[in-house]
Formats: C-alpha cells, structure tokens, sequence
C-alpha cells in the first residue's frame, strides 16, 4: 500500500522535479484543520494512483523555503507537478473528485502501474 511521500528541501528536486510521474503536492502544517481534512483525501489519491501519480506531502512549518518557492501563503495548498509544465495549484481542502477534475487525474486511472 502507498502512501504520500514526506518531502523536504533536500529531496524536493528529486522526489518532485526529477519524477518520471506526475506528483501531486500537499503544502500542509500539523496544527491546521483542513489540512488534517484533506489528509485522508491524499492518502486515498496515493492508493488509487500508485505507480502512475506521486503524492507527497511538504510541511510548511518545516520547510517555509519550499512554501515560499512557490508562493504558498495559504494552507493547504495542493499542488500538481506534471513533467514538462508548470505547476498547477489549488486553495483549500478539497474533496476528491475535486482535486482530480483540477488537476485532470482520471487521465491516468488507466494506465498501468
């Protein structure tokens, strides 16, 4: 079973830059609701698309050099990496269906693991 991916400044290019799949990334903190609302969201996500969509998880508090980077002033943000574009984000937590229609995810239901 996969889960997110805890990232940090030091494995962000290669866990999120470098990855041959796209990577769905979660901006959260420990202390913030509707950062702990989306998390079962994202642990689903890393189930359903294992193998064909990474997910992985910054903590600000953490990490405020990664938030900064991309303009995270608001938590969650959840962001999508996809190889060859520019990243795309979204405010807030969101159910499923939601971040999938965003960041057109049920392109890649069907691929192979």
């Amino acid at each position: 079973m996969a889960g997110p991916v805890e990232v940090t400044a030091e494995t962000f290019e290669e866990e999120v830059l470098r990855s041959e799949v796209p990577v769905v990334v979660d901006f959260w903190a420990a202390w913030c609701a509707p950062c702990r609302m989306v998390a079962p969201v994202m642990e689903q996500l890393a189930e359903e698309y294992a193998g064909r969509v990474k997910v992985a998880k910054v903590d600000v508090d953490a990490e405020p050099e990664l938030a900064g980077r991309f303009g995270v002033s608001s938590i969650p943000t959840i962001a999508f990496f996809e190889p060859n574009e520019q990243p795309k984000a979204v405010v807030g937590a969101l159910p499923k269906a939601a971040l999938e229609e965003a960041f057109g995810l049920k392109r890649f239901s069907d691929r192979a693991a």
